[in-house]
């Protein structure tokens, strides 16, 4: 049996507590259908989540056969499935793919054919055999909801809470899924509490729980619904309710609770009776089935949920089709626009006659002829590192940016289920460094080909490897931390945005300015890294032509490595802090 005693989930607002739900007491037997309804905003989702453990009480106590929830820790991931209102499989995936997938991270299993089998009676269980094959994408509203429940069956939760799984969808639809849900809580008496604005179809449910400004109007058989509140059609019930205050509303409630309870088979047990199975619906016990393993299911390791995801990751991106074109685009655009202004770069620079001229006209012509090689080679050999530094802060931004925040309802869910946030982040870390070797390299070698670095490639080619990697880490953190795309987006096209005018490499920034900003502008320290890398003479050209300081190689590589670690530890704090809407 669930059991909630008098809980209170509140926020603070204008100075003061305000509960959103507000002592709720109420007991729910094994192999039961209940129905959470009341008007909008009366915290019927937030009683739901409280229930899961997403919004943590603030007073009052849930029990679950037996154990008190509160002091004891909340359900394991495998006790306990939650289908939000909102899709949480990918687009580009099949429906057997993502029923796969959540089944390989929320289930360990013994062998391919175990697995095997599980997906095919889930996908039985809920309708979903004859369409396995199709894309997400092109899924009825009513087959996305099938496919929620689908992916939350795979670990066979004693505890199914589904919130607004019905809204959106056309009358036979609804129909369709709450029968659905119907017939899900008499297997193995689970226990199936559906969130729902509609007051149709409540002949289904076991019992129905209707809420008013977060408080207990009533819980009973839905029978008696109509005749508790006076009203000859269900749909006079919102309407009732506003007539008296909610305190008012559960006054009533609690004189005639046990009576009801008695109804539908949620009487106390007696302090005697602790251990007895609690009473369940006549119907229940017909139905109720046994699993054919009673092994307790276990989550899969560390390697198997990585590597889940990062094939999951890799079989996404190849079926984008945008994505791989512009990631293409990106990588042979970029390069060739750097190589167009190779030419300025490759002249020869004049060095200065061993012998001194007599005439000190001769003399001063030389230095000036000099002095323009240095400034017309230095300023154009400088411009490229720039460019290439840029561009790739540009790719890194474009590869992680998006990368957390855009799938971030799907990863919450997920970590719900069972995921570990150090599973995700690293599949996110090997995908992304993918993407980062292949662009860093192939800009160095393309470019150092169709032109010449005239420097120490190796070198060269690890700062253009290490701006990348510190700038999608750093927009990878940013994307974990951001509650929305476009603001991870926003944000990370500013952060590109200032790196040129900050890094001091086109227009030195005064001196008390640039001590601030320098430590936190990667392109300045891969920029100068490369310089340092140019062989002597244009080393010189281009240090003639630059106001700004350049650092030590070394300093350079350890600044670079450290906006990685700094920003690859905000990417796990972001993805260890629950984001939910």
């Amino acid at each position: 049996m669930l059991e909630l005693n008098d809980v209170c989930f509140s926020i603070r607002k204008d100075g003061e507590e305000i509960n959103l739900v507000d002592h709720i007491s109420i007991r729910v037997p094994k192999g039961h259908f209940m129905a959470i309804v009341g008007p909008s905003g009366c915290g019927k989702t937030t009683l739901l989540k409280t229930i899961a453990g997403l919004n943590p009480e603030s007073a009052g106590s849930l029990h679950w056969e037996g154990r008190n929830l509160s002091e004891d820790g909340d359900f394991s991931p495998t006790e306990i499935g939650y289908v939000p209102q909102f899709s949480i499989a990918y687009d580009p995936l099949t429906v057997d793919e993502s029923v796969e997938a959540a089944t390989r991270l929320r289930v360990k299993s013994r062998n391919t054919a175990e697995l095997d089998h599980r997906i095919d009676r889930v996908l039985g269980e809920t309708g979903l055999g004859s369409i396995s094959d199709r894309p997400v994408k092109v899924l009825s509203g009513g087959q996305k909801r099938r496919l929620g429940l689908a992916m939350e069956l795979v670990s066979d939760p004693k505890i199914l809470l589904c919130d607004e799984v019905t809204s959106g969808l056309d009358p036979r639809s609804e129909r369709e899924i709450v029968r659905l849900l119907h017939d899900l809580s008499r297997k193995d008496g689970r226990i199936v509490l559906s969130v729902t604005h509609s007051l149709a179809h409540l002949e289904l449910y076991d019992s129905v729980l209707v809420l008013h400004e977060g408080r207990v109007a009533y819980h009973g058989p839905p029978e008696k619904l109509n005749h508790y509140f006076s009203v000859k059609d269900t749909e006079e019930v919102y309407p009732r309710l506003a007539g008296q205050p909610s305190e008012r509303w559960q006054n009533s409630w609690q004189k005639h609770k046990e009576s009801y309870y008695k109804m539908i088979g949620a009487v106390d047990p007696k302090p005697q009776e602790a251990k007895t199975e609690p009473a369940v619906p006549e119907e229940a016990k017909a139905k109720t089935t046994h699993k054919a393993d009673d092994t307790e299911l276990r989550l899969p390791g560390f390697f198997a949920q990585f590597s889940t995801l990062l094939s999951r990751r890799w079989r996404i991106f190849f079926r984008d089709k945008g994505q791989v074109f512009l990631q293409l685009a990106i990588l042979i655009c970029f390069p060739v626009i750097v190589t167009l202004f190779s030419d300025k770069a490759s002249g020869n620079i004049r060095r200065y006659s061993d012998v001194r001229q007599n005439n000190v006209f001769e003399d001063i012509q030389e230095q000036q002829s000099v002095r323009s090689d240095q400034a017309k080679v230095g300023s154009a050999v400088s411009g490229i590192i720039m460019f290439q530094v840029v561009l790739l802060a540009l790719m890194g931004s474009n590869n992680a940016a998006r990368e957390i925040a855009s799938e971030r309802q799907i990863y919450e869910k997920e970590k719900f289920g069972g995921l570990r946030p150090s599973a995700y982040l690293l599949s996110k870390i090997a995908f992304l460094s993918t993407l980062v070797i292949a662009q860093s390299l192939w800009m160095a070698f393309f470019v150092d080909f169709f032109g010449t670095f005239r420097g120490n490639f190796t070198e060269h080619a690890l700062f253009l490897l290490l701006i990348n990697g510190s700038m999608t880490a750093i927009c990878l953190a940013i994307s974990s931390l951001m509650r929305t795309a476009e603001q991870a987006s926003l944000l990370s096209i500013y952060l590109v945005g200032f790196q040129l005018p900050l890094s001091g490499a086109v227009l030195a920034l005064p001196e008390h300015i640039e001590a601030f900003t320098r430590p936190f502008i990667s392109a300045y320290w891969a920029w100068s890294g490369s310089v340092a890398a140019l062989q002597g003479q244009v080393n010189g050209a281009v240090k003639s032509v630059i106001d700004t300081s350049l650092s030590a190689q070394n300093a350079c590589l350890y600044m670079l490595a450290a906006h990685i670690c700094v920003a690859l530890g905000l990417a796990w704090i972001g993805s260890r802090r629950p984001q939910w809407d």
